[in-house]
């Protein structure tokens, strides 16, 4: 089994569409994925779109056993707070999430 670790950047949504997509993806396979939100990332949640259903991305990527952390430091510069799906987190968590992960990949 793979350990994956993903960083997302982003606030645009089709990256963080496909991101999630390649979590939930990896997920179904067998392999064990944790997602973080950094900078315009944490923005994940509320970011709509016609075109790319970010939310329902991020619930199959949850069904399938995903976790997400969210920068707790990028949430107070929006003025904004973590969630139950996207919980705050730290530099240590994200630490963390690099040396356990076999593979990281950043969006």
């Amino acid at each position: 089994m793979m350990q994956l670790g993903i960083v997302i950047y982003s606030n645009e949504s089709e990256t963080v569409w496909n991101a999630f997509r390649l979590a939930a993806f990896t997920c179904k396979q067998g392999d064990a994925v944790s997602v973080f939100l950094l900078g315009m990332g944490v923005e994940a949640e509320s970011l709509h779109s016609d075109k790319f259903d970010v939310t329902g991305q991020i619930r199959n990527f949850i069904d399938a056993g995903g976790s997400i952390l969210a920068c707790g430091t990028c949430l107070k510069i929006r003025q904004s707070e973590g969630s139950d799906i996207c919980p705050v987190s730290t530099m240590q968590d994200l630490h963390a999430l690099i040396r356990d992960s076999d593979k990281v990949l950043s969006f």
